[in-house]
């Protein structure tokens, strides 16, 4: 029975990806991915832009396609996505290929779990500083540039001081930095 159950996690982390069709996904989280993928912070997303992010995320999509369908979401005049064309498509298409609905079970640790498989590519339970710093160099963030500096992220949530973050650890940090303190 054991191996049937890690037979079905091996199999479902495989085919996990980070979806952004999770109902509890909330505008503060769709801000920071638009500000991610605004690279210049014009305040709008281009077809370019939106491209070089999906591929970075390694989801090569060709920009032929791409292009009538994000530009239906551009208002004229503009030269790309503001913020609410960028939270329409988001909803179309989560309805589109998604049907509006999510395949999990909607609950916050389930998507938190979502998020941790991203970071944890070898499927181990742990993120190292190694697939952390890999996360963030397909995201194109500065802060992937040295391991040095990696390491020192997962030491700031690493209560265990392993060197790696298990989920409890990863959840810990997700609710310090995603629940604002009164």
């Amino acid at each position: 029975m054991e191996i049937i159950s890690n037979e079905k996690k091996k199999l479902s982390r495989q085919s996990s990806s980070f979806r952004l069709r999770s109902p509890s996904l909330n505008t503060l989280r769709l801000h920071r991915i638009f500000d991610l993928f605004d690279k210049n912070n014009d305040g709008f997303i281009t077809v370019e832009e939106l491209s070089q992010a999906l591929s970075r995320l390694g989801l090569d999509a060709d920009i032929c396609e791409l292009k009538p369908t994000i530009e239906s979401f551009i208002k004229p005049d503009e030269t790309g996505l503001r913020f609410d064309g960028f939270e329409a498509l988001h909803k179309t298409l989560d309805e589109s290929f998604f049907g509006g609905d999510c395949e999990c079970d909607g609950s916050p640790d389930s998507d938190l779990e979502e998020a941790f498989n991203v970071f944890d590519e070898d499927g181990d339970g742990y993120i190292s500083p190694e697939e952390l710093q890999k996360v963030l160099k397909k995201l194109g963030l500065p802060e992937a540039g040295e391991i040095e500096h990696v390491e020192k992220m997962i030491v700031s949530v690493d209560s265990n001081h392993d060197g790696r973050v298990d989920f409890f650890e990863f959840k810990n940090m997700m609710q310090t930095v995603l629940v604002p303190s009164s």
